[in-house]
């Protein structure tokens, strides 16, 4: 006799409209009074994003906050206003960390292949912001072979569901970018 109670209660949960709109579980654990436990995925946010960065390429938190805004930066300079608006919006505290891009207008050019850089960059915008970026990697004592492994963690901590459209959007800031 217990049993077909039992039966019946829990029929009555599983074919009830809460258990279609909630789940038929979730119905048993509320009227046990246990809260059904949701799993949230997390944002991409730039804190989360230079923690990470910093871990995967091996650098500290300061050279990849510096790394980061500069390739933001770069990418800001190659998309409209409106798309790195929209880039600002879906990325928690990017507008901050774009305070972060490393000064370099006090960097010397040498007699060197950078001077010759330097040289060229004045002729073409696209080399000047290549250049630039180049320089700012150096005034954070990394070298230009490091950008591509901050933009490819970059694109790793981005390379969930929430980060896609965020992804997509540095991506095509960053498409005139040659290294």
């Amino acid at each position: 006799m217990k049993i077909s109670y039992l039966l019946i209660v829990v029929s009555a949960l599983a074919f009830s409209p809460q258990s279609h709109a909630e789940g038929w579980l979730d119905s048993i654990k509320s009227m046990f009074g246990m809260e059904a436990e949701t799993a949230t995925a997390a944002m991409p946010n730039v804190a989360d994003m230079i923690s990470s960065v910093s871990e995967s390429v091996g650098i500290d938190e300061s050279q990849a906050t510096g790394s980061l805004a500069s390739i933001f930066n770069y990418a800001k300079g190659n998309i409209s206003a409106e798309q790195f608006s929209g880039l600002s919006d879906s990325l928690p505290g990017l507008d901050s960390l774009m305070g972060a891009v490393p000064d370099i207008s006090e960097m010397a050019s040498g007699n060197d292949l950078g001077g010759l850089m330097d040289k060229a960059a004045s002729y073409n915008d696209s080399l000047k912001a290549m250049n630039e970026l180049k320089k700012q990697f150096e005034a954070l004592g990394l070298s230009s072979e490091m950008i591509t492994k901050v933009i490819s963690s970059a694109k790793a901590y981005l390379d969930t569901d929430e980060g896609q459209k965020i992804k997509q959007q540095l991506m095509q800031g960053l498409s005139q970018l040659t290294l």
